[in-house]
């Protein structure tokens, strides 16, 4: 499968320290791929439109969990490749999610995003953070790299930063 392949590309990649950052998009957001892997004869995009139909949205979440699965695959992977006093995984900010939360209504609102990793000591995990002003997903890359020692003022539509530490220093 193509996005196992992508992981494990990034895996050796970053074991083999040829690369420290890495974007990967599981597939155009038009795309006809269907997903037989999984008995989901469907292309994810055309099921996200799925106007609240039982049959499509339980075929959507079939592929949602299809990737969500893939990722933790990786995660552990990552856990297990020895990377200074940690593993690769303590040592890296990684951000999952979506660009749309409700793709019925095209909604960009509350995203569903996880940052993972360790993020070399400078994140604090086990967290559920929500905000009620619903500041743009922009808002948090400026924030992850600001915690990476990259600081920036602004990237695309972003108005600040996010409070994430709501747990105290690292």
């Amino acid at each position: 499968d193509h996005m196992e392949l992508m992981f494990d590309l990034q895996l050796l990649a970053f074991q083999a320290d040829l690369t420290r950052v890495s974007s990967f998009m599981f597939g155009k957001e038009q795309n006809a791929r269907p997903y037989p892997q999984i008995g989901v004869p469907d292309a994810h995009h055309p099921l996200s439109h799925h106007n609240n139909v039982p049959e499509l949205i339980e075929r959507m979440s079939k592929i949602n969990r299809y990737h969500t699965e893939l990722v933790s695959r990786y995660l552990q992977k990552l856990r297990e490749i020895p990377d200074g006093d940690g593993s690769l995984f303590d040592h890296m900010t990684i951000l999952y999610g979506a660009g749309i939360s409700n793709s019925t209504r095209h909604s960009s609102v509350d995203l569903p995003l996880v940052v993972l990793g360790g993020g070399n000591g400078r994140l604090n995990g086990g967290q559920h953070l929500s905000y009620s002003d619903s500041p743009p997903m922009a808002n948090l890359l400026v924030t992850l790299m600001d915690k990476m020692d990259v600081p920036v003022e602004k990237v695309g539509g972003s108005t600040g930063q996010l409070e994430i530490d709501t747990l105290g220093e690292v």
